[in-house]
């Protein structure tokens, strides 16, 4: 399936491992697009996939030993399809996915792919206080090590439209403020460059 309709506004990706901070930049990106869309709606609507797959009862159930949801793929991406992409029209805003997992989306949903590291042990500290199991722990741990999100973006999308960002702390005070404007200026800049009639290439964030 192709998108239906010219779209007037972006949908961003914003993963990484578990616990480098994607639900908490997603809700203030979210709240600082708000008002700047069409008739004061938000520009940016935030999805938070595990909130979806929970509510909707998008799995196969729950796996007790990683303490997660098996998620059913094919019904999240059809029932997702019908909200970013509808048939009858272009969808009246922007969309923030927030999920770990870069692969699981079509490349044709998205227009920028911002991939949160963080330093280990500064996510240990994090995953240890939302109680993760020691398998769990060290399974994540040992995917930012890899940089498994950050792979398996640039194995998913041009490289163009990923930016790395770090969310750690470790770019001082404001690093979670400068991290939601640099996304958020890339998005107003999208959405100009539309209302303008530029549809070409991505402009970097």
């Amino acid at each position: 399936m192709t998108t239906h309709h010219a779209r007037q506004h972006p949908i961003i990706l914003i993963t990484g491992t578990p616990g480098t901070g994607k639900t908490l930049h997603s809700t203030l990106l979210a709240a600082e697009s708000a008002g700047d869309g069409e008739d004061g709606a938000p520009a940016l609507v935030h999805l938070n996939v595990g909130d979806l797959v929970k509510q909707h009862g998008f799995h196969e159930g729950y796996d007790e030993q990683w303490r997660a949801y098996t998620v059913d793929e094919d019904r999240l991406l059809d029932y997702m399809e019908e909200i970013v992409n509808p048939r009858d029209g272009p969808a009246a805003t922007g969309f923030i996915i927030d999920h770990h997992d870069p692969s699981l989306f079509p490349e044709r949903w998205i227009d920028l792919v911002v991939v949160l590291t963080c330093d280990n042990g500064v996510l240990h500290s994090r995953l240890t206080e939302r109680g993760y199991p020691e398998q769990k722990l060290t399974e994540n741990i040992t995917a930012e090590i890899m940089q498994t999100c950050l792979s398996e973006a640039h194995d998913s999308y041009a490289p163009e439209i990923i930016v790395e960002l770090r969310s750690d702390g470790s770019g001082g005070e404001g690093e979670l403020d400068a991290n939601v404007g640099r996304i958020a200026a890339w998005a107003a800049g999208w959405r100009r460059d539309r209302e303008a009639g530029v549809h070409g290439g991505n402009d970097e964030a």
